[in-house]
């Protein structure tokens, strides 16, 4: 759910401190994503709420690691990367999703989702740290549904009759 809320990197989401989480800014702030650079992602209410519930479920309550590793979630090291893998491809199980799924498909939906409710393709590619847009790009699959959403320049101008124009 995380994964899919952000758009975060896989080790980005196992780096996440209990103090990144920011409730009143509703953000998440990243720090050291790819190439070393920080920066905010939304907070969804809905991932909000279970991030919540889930801390209510732990028993000893972390200090430093949202999602701290080891028996218990009581480590003072972070989850491992392969611990997000794994519970991505159950997560895909339990969904009846036949097809892989890796954390990065997830990443990958987010931003295309994000796409096709007509977010801004700049908005997006901070919310993924590109540096360069031509890295969003490479994310986004030109939908069907945007295809014929758009409408040519054309159809916005207003066009003499052939007729009229003859006369």
């Amino acid at each position: 759910m995380m994964l899919y809320a952000t758009g975060l990197r896989r080790a980005e989401l196992t780096h996440l401190k209990v103090t990144d989480i920011d409730s009143q800014r509703m953000v998440i702030h990243v720090r050291g994503g790819k190439g070393r650079k920080d920066r905010d992602v939304m907070l969804s209410p809905k991932l909000l709420d279970e991030l919540r519930q889930h801390w209510q479920r732990l028993r000893k309550k972390p200090s430093v690691w949202l999602f701290p590793g080891q028996k218990n979630h009581c480590g003072d090291q972070p989850i491992d990367t392969k611990t997000v893998w794994h519970a991505c491809r159950e997560a895909a199980k339990r969904a009846g999703i036949r097809k892989n799924l890796h954390p990065h498909t997830l990443r990958h939906c987010f931003a295309t989702h994000l796409l096709e409710a007509g977010a801004d393709l700049r908005i997006i590619q901070t919310l993924l740290g590109h540096s360069d847009l031509e890295e969003t790009t490479i994310y986004l699959h030109l939908s069907e549904q945007r295809l014929h959403a758009t409408a040519s320049p054309l159809d916005s101008l207003q066009l003499m009759d052939r007729s009229a124009q003859d006369q």
